[in-house]
């Protein structure tokens, strides 16, 4: 079963529970594949792969808006939107610790063979094509940073 099947087959399980907060999620989130899949010039069916990234940006998403809500006094939207986006994060793959991190990005280094900060453009298109899905961009670019400083 791929997982905008999974999803779909969440989603009729959430409504036969009539589990509100799911419910609406998955809707939203099987809306945003939906989206993504009539984009451009020509329809198309996305892989497991383009479905990850469409439910990778939706929970940033959740996240940023969690955020705003907060800093302009909203905490019960900010508190929906945060179970918003634990639902999401049950369909993402597990997040890397920092210490998976940090040796990702050391191997990116070998592999680029980086000296300086100026090859922090090299270093990124090889860490995250390896940590796609599994840590944020701005957490990849900080710890590419912060090594290619040692050096």
């Amino acid at each position: 079963m791929d997982l905008k099947q999974r999803l779909r087959a969440d989603l009729t399980t959430a409504m036969k529970t009539r589990d509100e907060l799911r419910t609406a999620t998955l809707r939203m989130a099987l809306s945003a594949v939906a989206k993504e899949e009539v984009a451009g010039k020509a329809a198309r069916t996305l892989t497991d792969d383009e479905v990850l990234r469409v439910l990778t940006r939706e929970a940033k998403r959740r996240r940023e808006a969690a955020e705003a809500f907060d800093g302009g006094g909203r905490p019960e939207l900010a508190s929906r939107e945060r179970a918003e986006g634990l639902v999401l994060a049950g369909y993402l793959p597990a997040s890397l610790a920092d210490d998976e991190l940090t040796a990702l990005v050391e191997a990116a280094i070998a592999t680029v063979g980086a000296s300086s900060p100026r090859d922090l453009g090299q270093v990124m298109r090889a860490a995250t094509g390896t940590a796609a899905g599994r840590a944020d961009g701005a957490r990849v670019a900080a710890e590419v940073r912060r090594q290619l400083a040692e050096r």
